[in-house]
């Protein structure tokens, strides 16, 4: 009876992925430290026909990086960074707006690209998958060359990838030798290439608990492994405890999901300034119709339905709350999604300004022959005429509701 072969598991990482895509279009600023974020930094055609990029110091707001390129990120900015704090840092970096579906273009290239070697994947993102080589015939060094060169054929853009006996250690060894790096790690790799990381490397252990084993002494993967298990076990409790001294032993049995079910899809925004609810009707109502139909799109897409439509809300004091309804019967139709999601914003208090506005579907299940509705042009509780009064908003009945709705999230 044979044995089975040993298990062989591929992280792929794209490189600096959002900025990456971003240089194909804009080649130009290859070896430049390049921002992405912000809405308002689309680059400006002179007459001449060149372009004028935005600076990271002129831009005023509150949001976040979304990502950096690697020169970028040799000056200190990294992904969810606040961006006027990345300005302070890097104030001549490039700022570019983000374009998700461009991203999500690429993305669906280089996953269809590994595809055809193996169906073993587990997607993990945008930018990164787990991929099980185990049954392939080939050497490690020469399946995973043979990946990234597909994945740049397909995309322009290079990857980082690492084979290893497993989910941990593959997650960890494709950071080890970016960009564009191929790694190989076995068990006898442990002691010299993981235990002299930071604890924080290891997909699971998050600032707190880096913080509590910092506290204890504990500051690199290989001190873990060498703390008494009762001690971890006093700080941790049991279960997490235990998981701490697995990891830090490069064990992990995880096995590749490479097929789940969505349990829901949103969208959300967070505006650049706080919105009133009324003196910004137009703005709320603009973003909300926006997140809806996105949320549509996504579920069209992918192929699902869902039962419920929730909303969220960020007030200006930073409390959130969120609403749901469950309809009738599954959709996936954008007029659908906004009239239920503009009835759960009839639910909560709108007295302060809105930070942050979401909308989400839940309780999802493929939609098989079920086709989505067409999305009008105009939606029929837009300014309806006759609409009864408000709270407070200065429009009446659904079209009241709405922008409540679009300050949520």
């Amino acid at each position: 009876m044979s044995r089975p072969a040993p298990r062989r598991i591929a992280h792929l990482d794209m490189d600096a992925f959002y900025a990456s895509v971003e240089l194909l279009r804009y080649p130009e600023l290859r070896g430049l430290p390049v921002v992405i974020g912000g809405r308002d930094a689309a680059p400006r055609q002179l007459p001449d026909g060149r372009l004028r990029f935005a600076r990271l110091r002129d831009y005023v707001g509150r949001g976040v990086v979304t990502t950096s390129t690697y020169e970028a990120r040799a000056l200190g900015v990294f992904s969810a960074m606040g961006m006027m704090k990345a300005a302070q840092l890097a104030p001549d970096a490039i700022l570019l707006p983000a374009d998700f579906d461009a991203y999500r273009h690429y993305s669906r290239l280089f996953k269809a690209a590994v595809a055809a070697f193996t169906p073993r994947i587990q997607d993990r993102g945008i930018d990164e998958i787990y991929i099980d080589l185990s049954d392939l015939p080939d050497e490690s060094a020469d399946i995973a060359a043979r990946i990234k060169r597909a994945v740049r054929e397909a995309t322009g853009l290079s990857c980082s990838i690492c084979v290893a006996p497993n989910k941990l250690l593959a997650k960890i060894g494709s950071e080890l030798d970016k960009p564009d790096g191929l790694t190989l790690l076995t068990e006898a790799d442990i002691p010299l290439r993981i235990w002299p990381l930071p604890v924080g490397k290891v997909n699971g252990i998050g600032p707190k608990a880096s913080e509590k084993l910092a506290a204890l002494g504990v500051h690199t993967v290989g001190e873990l492994a060498r703390t008494a298990p009762e001690v971890l076990q006093a700080h941790f409790g049991r279960s997490y405890a235990a998981w701490l001294a697995e990891v830090a032993q490069g064990i992990d049995e995880r096995p590749l999901v490479v097929h789940s079910e969505p349990k829901s899809m949103s969208r959300e925004t967070t505006f650049e300034r706080d919105l009133h609810p009324r003196l910004d009707r137009p703005a709320l109502s603009a973003a909300f119709t926006a997140l809806c139909r996105r949320v549509a799109d996504d579920l069209a897409r992918k192929g699902y339905v869902g039962h419920t439509v929730g909303v969220k809300l960020r007030y200006d004091d930073f409390r959130t709350l969120t609403r749901d309804l469950t309809l009738p019967s599954p959709t996936a139709d954008a007029t659908e999604i906004r009239r239920a999601a503009t009835e759960c914003v009839r639910r909560v208090p709108l007295q302060r300004r809105l930070r942050l506005l979401g909308v989400r579907v839940s309780g999802l299940a493929p939609a098989a022959s079920v086709a989505p509705a067409p999305l009008q042009g105009e939606l029929p509780f837009d300014d309806a005429p006759g609409a009864r009064p408000s709270n407070g908003l200065g429009q009446g009945g659904r079209s009241g509701a709405l922008d409540e709705a679009a300050a949520r999230r």
